[in-house]
């Protein structure tokens, strides 16, 4: 595995924060649509401006807006939260959106250089797309090369059926094991695949594109997108590693809020997420 050079100011993966204190590095922080599933994007922005986010993820979805370049530029200007990243609408449950699954990558490539975001967050093909599988590491590459945006491939999980586990991504769901230019680390989906998050966030550095914040249970069949610190990975210690070597990414808080039974409940859960991100992305005192 090739890994892209660290030392080129035009890889430099993200957006910068606010100038860097005394105390250290300040963290990008965004806000992804997909916390507020079932809410109109516009709530999402003005959520993320309310409790002092600096930007807003977009998850594209089957909701209209959230493929509608025009209305989230009004909600961005509207609520003074630039958009960062926009993840393209390959999931599960959006494969009828946008089309062929190269169409969407191409057309969230698009959307990034429309509303000025940073990056787009896909996750790898499935199974049962053998031809799109086989293609898609050459594919995001040339995209990479031919449009100047970022696609970075998200770590996925094995699923695991009557205690067998069952390969359901091409080439692979995990992105070291191949020669992508970027790379989106998920804590959630590492936690299922049980896979030591430091160690890998040390290893995929230089090509770290973007990171999805939030945690879960090692080993759990359960995708639980839970807030950073309630579950086993070293999420902390991450963010203190990437302080320590200056990294300019952004962290997309992507955590499940259905739990909340007020929007004053999901609104503390998600102003925990922000507050974790600030405490802990952060250099040592000897640094």
């Amino acid at each position: 595995m090739t890994e892209g050079p660290s030392d080129s100011p035009d890889r430099q993966p993200g957006l910068r924060g606010d100038a860097a204190q005394s105390s250290g590095p300040t963290p990008h922080v965004a806000l992804s649509t997909s916390c507020l599933f079932l809410a109109e994007p516009p709530e999402t922005f003005r959520v993320a401006s309310e409790l002092g986010y600096d930007s807003v993820e977009v998850l594209v979805t089957h909701q209209r807006m959230t493929q509608l370049t025009h209305q989230l530029l009004d909600a961005s200007q509207k609520y003074q939260m630039p958009i960062s990243a926009i993840h393209a609408p390959t999931l599960f449950f959006t494969q009828q959106v946008w089309g062929r699954p190269w169409t969407k990558i191409q057309m969230a490539a698009k959307m990034v250089e429309q509303v000025g975001a940073e990056v787009v967050v896909a996750h790898p093909p499935f199974a049962w797309q053998p031809k799109y599988g086989r293609s898609f590491v050459e594919g995001v590459h040339r995209l990479f090369e031919i449009t100047g945006v970022r696609i970075a491939v998200e770590n996925m999980y094995p699923w695991r059926v009557g205690g067998r586990e069952m390969q359901m991504y091409r080439p692979h769901w995990d992105p070291r094991k191949f020669d992508y230019d970027w790379v989106t680390w998920d804590f959630s989906h590492a936690s299922i695949a049980e896979v030591n998050s430091l160690d890998a966030i040390k290893e995929l550095r230089p090509r770290l594109g973007h990171i999805h914040l939030t945690d879960g249970h090692d080993g759990g069949t359960s995708d639980e997108h839970l807030l950073p610190g309630h579950g086993q990975q070293p999420v902390a210690e991450s963010l203190r590693y990437l302080a320590e070597q200056d990294w300019e990414g952004v962290l997309g808080v992507e955590v499940n809020t259905r739990s909340a039974k007020s929007e004053d409940q999901r609104d503390a859960m998600l102003a925990e997420s922000l507050d974790f991100a600030h405490t802990h992305f952060r250099k040592s005192a000897g640094a």
